[in-house]
């Protein structure tokens, strides 16, 4: 069983569509580490994630990169989208395929 836990339905083509079925976030904090002509240059760290389900034998979860980032080493279970599909347009539309961190 596939279940989604990002923002956005999830379209990977030719195989169907995945609903929302909550959604999971990270927490993050950023650090200015320096400047260049002005500019902030920033470094996001990211840390306690909520909203995931716990993990279950024969489930998989597709997760935003970030999610699947925090919980690296922690869990067996998480998704990302990969192979993405963009319109003319250049916006994303779907995916070929999942992968894991």
């Amino acid at each position: 069983m596939i279940i989604n836990y990002t923002p956005h339905e999830v379209n990977i083509v030719g195989l169907g569509i995945f609903p929302s079925a909550g959604v999971a976030r990270a927490a993050s904090s950023r650090e200015k580490v320096f400047q260049i002509d002005g500019i902030s240059v920033n470094q996001t760290s990211f840390g306690e994630v909520t909203g995931l389900p716990a993990e279950t034998e024969g489930t998989w979860i597709i997760v935003s990169r970030i999610v699947a980032e925090a919980c690296k080493g922690l869990r067996s279970d998480l998704l990302i989208v990969d192979e993405t599909v963009r319109n003319d347009e250049g916006v994303i539309v779907g995916a070929k395929a999942f992968a894991i961190i």
